[in-house]
């Protein structure tokens, strides 16, 4: 119901934005960490349940999804609905506890997610647009977590992630094609595998390589990264947007599928760079 990998992969974001907020790591910073690892896990969970609840009939219908708790039976909406109000209740008091803020933006993002994303997706191919919002909150709400402010080094990391969530997804929608058809799911933006999906997915990841070396030169605040990092992170970009270049030029599931491995291993690997050139440098 919480979708575990996933929701780890979020937790894992939001860790790595704590970690770029925080002065100095000690025994209140790491019970803070804690609670936020927890926290963010309910409000990924309760985002995940509630999206399958109204779901469950798409759900039904698509190969990978017909195995989840409530359309293969082995779950009532009754209960599916009481495990996620009780994680996002209990996520939110979490958060709030660690800051105002960071409550505030965890609510905002099971909203847009439940409430706004979730309904959208048979609606309009501008559904991932909307998604990218509630998607790109956990990097900076790590930020947030730490230093209970949201400024410039907050949109940056909300920008970086936000940019990610597009090739990312349009990758997917590409090779899961055939299987969204069958829910009604609009997920590329010219609602086909064609050149135009494939050259928007290869303008985000630009943007993406270039939202990702912002913080090299100086107009970022507190969030900074040396020139050596600097170069690491443009040589992912680059690996990154190869394979942007390859989807384009190829236009198949095999393309489509390997950018959306070197995505998910690009911004994890870009999380990590990021947090090791605070420490080391």
């Amino acid at each position: 119901m919480t979708k575990a990998g996933l929701a780890i992969s979020v937790v894992f974001s939001s860790m790595a934005g704590f970690l770029l907020g925080v002065e100095e790591i000690n025994t209140h910073t790491l019970k803070t960490l804690l609670m936020l690892a927890v926290g963010g896990y309910c409000m990924v969970g309760a985002s995940n349940a509630y999206n399958q609840i109204i779901e469950k009939d798409l759900d039904a219908l698509m190969d990978r999804t017909k195995n989840r708790p409530i359309p293969a039976g082995r779950m009532s909406v009754n209960t599916a609905f009481s495990i996620a109000t009780v994680l996002a209740v209990l996520g939110i008091i979490i958060l709030y506890n660690i800051n105002e803020k960071s409550a505030m933006f965890g609510a905002i993002s099971i909203f847009l997610y439940t409430s706004v994303y979730t309904p959208l997706k048979t609606k309009t191919p501008l559904s991932v647009f909307v998604g990218a919002f509630p998607g790109a909150i956990p990097f900076m709400l790590g930020w947030v977590a730490a230093t209970g402010e949201f400024g410039i080094e907050a949109g940056t990391l909300f920008l970086i992630q936000f940019f990610w969530q597009f090739p990312h997804f349009w990758s997917i929608g590409w090779f899961l094609f055939e299987d969204y058809k069958k829910g009604g799911y609009f997920m590329l933006p010219s609602g086909k595998r064609d050149k135009t999906t494939a050259m928007q997915t290869l303008l985000y990841t630009l943007w993406l390589v270039v939202a990702s070396v912002l913080p090299s030169f100086g107009y970022t605040g507190q969030l900074y990264l040396s020139g050596i990092s600097t170069l690491i992170v443009l040589a992912m970009g680059v690996w990154m947007l190869l394979y942007a270049v390859k989807l384009y030029q190829q236009q198949t599931d095999k393309a489509a599928k390997s950018l959306m491995l070197v995505s998910v291993s690009y911004i994890s690997l870009l999380q990590i760079v990021y947090v090791l050139d605070k420490f080391l440098r």
